[in-house]
């Protein structure tokens, strides 16, 4: 009889906090109606595992990716352009970087060239 009803108490609540837990780690990142164009970009195709700066996100740790840390002033302009454009448009795997997807049938080529500007801009450490 106790048991039912601390299944009865504490039932919803779990049931509430794995489906938090859940929304947390599934659901995109949020953009803000005040964001530019390039911002928007970056956080709805690639702040789900670098992080809303640029320094990694929490939720590529949960699944044990490494992403390369984007306000590395040093690594980002050891970088070509070019080298970054292929990276996003046909993902790493092509480059030796297998975690890395292929943007290339979602974005067109202008719109992953703003996203590179926009990746040359990040705030710096």
């Amino acid at each position: 009889m106790r048991s039912r009803w601390l299944l009865i108490i504490f039932g919803p609540a779990l049931l509430m906090l794995l489906g938090s837990l859940a929304a947390m780690v599934f659901l995109p990142h949020p953009v803000p109606r005040t964001a530019t164009p390039a911002q928007r970009l970056y956080l709805s195709n690639c702040a789900t595992c670098h992080g809303s700066r640029g320094d990694g996100s929490w939720r590529a740790t949960v699944f044990l990716m490494r992403p390369g840390d984007l306000t590395d002033a040093r690594k980002m302009d050891a970088l070509s352009d070019e080298y970054l454009y292929t990276l996003i448009k046909n993902g790493g795997a092509t480059l030796g970087k297998p975690g890395m997807p292929a943007f290339g049938y979602h974005l067109s080529d202008e719109q992953i060239r703003e996203l590179i500007r926009y990746l040359r801009r990040l705030p710096r450490r």
